[in-house]
């Protein structure tokens, strides 16, 4: 058994593998509702092997949607509309999680396919109307965005229960593990980075003052969450932008997260300020963000998942020998090939392992294994 194949344990759930496909925001919602795109899309990974597939990033409130495309969970009829597909991802032995979010000041945007920035009057004519966006402080994410609101207290104290009944509804839905999204410049990330809050009051001034708010967000969700069930953190490790948060201020934050029972942080970095999606930052090389998540775990003492151009098993595998995190999070590879995870297993293995497919592929393709192997690689004649 590879590393990468092993199951790992976290509470009272048992990941198959230690392959996990992040969230990746579809943008095709309606009013916030779960349609046929998101059953298959995240169908798919479940059928394709992934040990947990974390859907995308789902707006605790209404104005918490980064585009009028994003997955909301603010009520009841939206966890029911998200019921069936974790229901069918753990009828595949995959582990259903969720993303809890906020988009903050990244809010009220255009879907990507339509410009990746602020709404505009063409957006305006297709019914995606804009609306009020919340931050910590007034200050736009770029030249040319929405100026947003600065959160008071009363709102601060509201969004600390929406995340809690979040958590709450998607424990109902049958997601067991939930992940609350404070990166990429969204809301609790922009609590957290000096270059987005300049607040003078208890959630600003010092790391303590930006953390507060995330934490207590951290606080809530564990506490509504089954007490069997994990909790994971993605962050920011860092913002990439002079002045903003640092590697040592996040392995700060890490360990304030382990205090409160977060059972694994997933290291991403950069996203403080541009469009809604898009991290600003050099992708230099495969794996570039894995010296964060090696960081964090080693100094922090919490598990972690390494993320962001993690493309070949054996660099997946080497990841977890070396003991930089304990899980992989493979996004748009498996955009490409939903399989991959049963591809890892192949090529780490040296054989495919045909019962661990889903039995409506795996006897098929059975079947036909042992002639392919006698006609071998196909050649023009």
């Amino acid at each position: 058994m590879t590393s990468l194949l092993a199951p790992f344990t976290l509470r009272g759930v048992t990941l198959r593998n230690r392959i996990v496909v992040p969230p990746m925001c579809q943008y095709s919602a309606t009013d916030g509702l779960a349609q046929p795109w998101h059953m298959v899309q995240y169908g798919r990974f479940a059928v394709g092997g992934a040990g947990l597939v974390i859907l995308e990033a789902t707006a605790v409130s209404p104005e918490g949607r980064i585009t009028h495309g994003d997955l909301g969970i603010w009520s009841a009829g939206h966890a029911a509309a998200l019921a069936p597909i974790a229901a069918f991802m753990a009828s595949q032995g995959c582990v259903p999680g969720i993303q809890l979010g906020h988009a903050g000041r990244k809010a009220s945007m255009q879907r990507p396919w339509y410009g990746n920035g602020p709404l505009n009057a063409e957006d305006r004519a297709r019914g995606d109307l804009p609306w009020t966006i919340l931050a910590p402080s007034a200050i736009p994410v770029d030249d040319g965005y929405m100026t947003p609101a600065a959160l008071d207290e009363a709102g601060i104290e509201r969004l600390i229960d929406a995340f809690a009944e979040g958590a709450r509804r998607a424990a109902g839905a049958g997601f067991a593990v939930v992940e609350l999204h404070m990166a990429h410049g969204y809301l609790l990330a922009s609590f957290l980075s000096p270059l987005s809050n300049r607040r003078n009051d208890a959630f600003g001034g010092d790391a303590a003052g930006r953390q507060r708010f995330p934490l207590a967000v951290a606080r809530a969700v564990r506490a509504a969450f089954p007490a069997d069930k994990p909790v994971f953190v993605r962050i920011s490790a860092v913002d990439g932008a002079e002045g903003g948060l640092t590697l040592e201020d996040q392995i700060g934050f890490a360990r304030e997260l382990k205090t409160i029972g977060i059972d694994v942080v997933d290291c991403s970095s950069g996203g403080i300020a541009g469009s809604a999606t898009a991290a600003r930052g050099p992708r230099r090389d495969y794996g570039f963000q894995v010296p964060y998540a090696k960081a964090i775990r080693a100094e922090a003492g919490i598990p972690t998942m390494a993320v962001g151009l993690i493309v070949d098993p054996r660099h997946a595998q080497l990841v977890l020998d070396e003991g930089s995190a304990d899980l992989i999070a493979v996004g748009r590879q498996c955009l490409e090939d939903p399989n991959w995870p049963q591809r890892a297993q192949a090529m780490l293995t040296g054989a495919t392992q045909w019962a661990d497919w889903p039995r409506q592929h795996g006897w098929w393709l059975a079947n036909r294994a042992g002639t392919l192997d006698r006609l071998g690689t196909w050649q023009a004649r």
